[in-house]
Parts: C-alpha cells; structure tokens; sequence
C-alpha cells in the first residue's frame, strides 16, 4: 500500500499529527503505523494526567511555546470532544529556606510565559488550597489541571480514522530504505510505501532515526522509569488537587508530588530512576542488550557521574517505601508509610546527547525523507495538539 505520509507510532504526538495534517489537507493519504495492538500504550497511557500550564519552561523555548499553545487547543478539543477534564490548579511548595529563590525564578518565568493569575501564596493561603500541606513559601499556578490522555489519544485516533486515514495496528517498522522519491518502510505485516516517515516512536525514536543514513546518530533515548504509590481511599482526603514541590533546576524532572487523577484516587510520585529496558515498567523486566547501550553511551555516563548522588536517592527511593515516603512527607507530615499502596509506573523517553546533555527541550531534526521528534518528554501530552501543527507545517512545507 503507497500513501503520502507514514506516521511512526501511535502515540500521542504521532497522531496529533496526523489529525493536524487531515484538517490542513483532507486529500493527503495518511497511516499511522503503530507496533502494538493498541494505540497509546506507553508513555501516553502511563502518564500522570497532569494539563501543564507552561509554569517551568525556558520563555520562548518549544516547550514553552507548544504547552502554552497545546493547553488552549487541548481544553478546546476535550470541550468539543465531551471528554472529561478538570482545570485544578495546583501549588508548588518549598519546604526548605533555599528553595525560595529557587521558588522565585518559578514564579517569574510562569509571568513570562503568560501565565496570568499565577502569584505567591500566604501560608495562610496554602492551607485553604491544601490543608495538610506545610512548606515555607508557596505559589499558586491556577491554569493545571487533569484529564486521560490515553481517552485524548484514542479520541484523536477515532477522528483520524473518519477523516480518511489509516491506523495500521501490530505493524512495527524494521528498516526502510529510499529509493527515488519513495520510501520502502519494512514492517512486522509487510511493506509500505510513504513519500514520506515522520518519526514520532518515543522510546525507540533514536532507533528509527538510525535507519535513516542521512540522519545524525548524536543522541540516544535514555529509559527513565517513574514509579507512582497511590494513596489509601480513606487517606484521599489529604491532597484536594495537585501539590508540587521546588524542582532541582539541573535535573529535568520535577521531584515527587501529589496528583489528584481525572479517573479516581490520588498518586504520589515518580521517582525517576534509569529504567533496565525501554519499556522496563517494573524492576524485573530487564533488556541486557539495551541496559548495555544506555550504559555504553558516553553522554549517559556523562550524567551519571554528574548526578550520581541524586540519581542514588532516586533509586534509593524505587526500593525504600519509607524512603520514598519520607520524601512525600516534606510536603504532607500527616502521610505514613501504610498510607501508600503500590501504584503504575511510566517509562519517559529521555534524549541524551553525546557530551552528557539531557534535552530539556523538544527536539525535532530532518533528513531529506524522514522528520524525526527525537525527544518529546513531559508536557508532550499537554502540547501534543501544538507539536503536531508544527510537524505537520514541516511536512506540508516539503509537500508544497
């Protein structure tokens, strides 16, 4: 079968772009090719939930310029679409003295990015938002919220499919190769043929990037697992919505915290902790092959010898209930260890370049055949409409 535009990976950002890429041009023949049997199933279907408003990220970067974009487009969509979602807001609370001008440059760079309404709170004022949180300073960012986004994603797979394009279950690419204007794409069911590959793989987005010789191999996904406890029922009570801490600036993820969830109960977490296979969602499972590669890679030890003492408290915490609830309790002192039972974990694709660079922002890079998003990590959920404009605007460039 010949189309247009092969769009690889059934998550998210994959098919935000190929919705974006239908409504701009409902002509174009489009499949979605997806390795599983199901759409969404990773790092979109095991995710916190969380409608990121654009609080942390650098002004004027991709991150803030699509999750700014990508809130108002997706508030819209889960309106149009009667999907449920709730705009919550949340605090973000420092629980230590040297956290406030940390705290500060939060609040700042939130009022840059435009978020209006987002200010410093009282302890007074903490109290009537959460009242069994405690910290030393604390800021409210009302535009959080919550939703399903594994409900988004299928919601965008339902509209894809009644526009015209195709959703290709069970078909993993293996290789593809150019030849004259053509893309031979080898899968699991047999060959496809695409004017075009845009590489929205996650977790394996590097190794479909690979395939393409033209496309520089200067960074590869780095699996970090994030584990999540839930809280009790009858301890639900002790978070209203969602409470954040002060994130560590150098190090791009945001710290263990409390999220009320769209579809029932409330989860503390993630950690964050180097995942022993790219779809490595338990301690267990373990790829030799790939955990060698994430060790091998000299940017990854880079990081490691960077971040080896917070990278040991994370990974102190994954096999420590009373560690990781320590944690939770600088932010709820109320919270005991026999509060928590076992929740999900999600695994994020983290790009890692060679000098020991984690990506913080999203990365996008072209071949003559192929557009790869080569990291798209938290809030690519939230941006996810956004993102795919942009994509689809690189390839409607190409195709004009």
């Amino acid at each position: 079968m010949r189309y247009d535009i092969a769009i690889v990976g059934g998550g998210i950002v994959g098919l935000a772009t190929g919705l974006k890429l239908l409504k701009e041009k409902p002509a174009l023949k489009i499949a979605i090719l997806e390795k599983e049997s199901q759409l969404a199933k990773h790092q979109t279907g095991n995710n916190s939930g969380v409608i990121h408003s654009g609080l942390y990220y650098k002004p004027g970067s991709l991150k803030a310029t699509n999750c700014i974009n990508g809130y108002h487009e997706l508030v819209q969509f889960c309106e149009e679409e009667k999907i449920p979602f709730e705009i919550t807001g949340k605090v973000v609370v420092a629980t230590q003295e040297e956290q406030k001008p940390l705290l500060e440059n939060l609040l700042q760079r939130g009022l840059q990015n435009g978020l209006e309404g987002t200010r410093r709170i009282s302890l007074e004022e903490l109290k009537v938002y959460e009242p069994h949180c405690t910290g030393v300073d604390a800021i409210h960012v009302p535009q959080t919220g919550i939703v399903d986004y594994f409900q988004v994603a299928l919601a965008y797979g339902r509209k894809i499919m009644q526009a015209g394009g195709n959703i290709l279950l069970n078909h993993k690419v293996l290789s593809y190769k150019h030849q004259g204007h053509t893309n031979y794409i080898e899968t699991s069911k047999g060959t496809i043929e695409a004017n075009l590959i845009v590489n929205c793989a996650g977790l394996y987005s590097d190794k479909v990037a690979q395939m393409d010789s033209d496309t520089e191999k200067d960074v590869k996904i780095i699996p970090f697992r994030g584990e999540y406890f839930k809280l009790k029922k009858e301890k639900e009570y002790l978070v209203k919505n969602l409470i954040y801490p002060v994130p560590d600036p150098n190090f791009p993820f945001l710290g263990v915290h409390f999220t009320r969830m769209m579809k029932g109960g409330v989860e503390a977490g993630p950690n964050a902790v180097l995942a022993f296979r790219r779809e490595g969602y338990s301690k267990s499972q373990i790829n030799l092959g790939e955990l060698a590669e994430s060790l091998a890679w000299p940017g990854f030890q880079k990081v490691a010898a960077k971040y080896w003492k917070t990278g040991f408290g994370e990974m102190y915490r994954s096999f420590s209930k009373a560690a990781f609830t320590k944690a939770l309790q600088e932010l709820i002192p109320e919270i005991q260890e026999s509060d928590l039972v076992e929740g999900g974990a999600g695994v994020r694709a983290q790009a890692c370049d060679k000098n020991g660079g984690l990506l913080d922002d999203f990365a996008i890079r072209e071949s003559q055949y192929v557009i790869n998003v080569l990291n798209a990590p938290s809030p690519a959920a939230t941006s996810s409409l956004s993102i795919g404009g942009t994509v689809a605007g690189m390839v409607l460039k190409r195709l004009d």
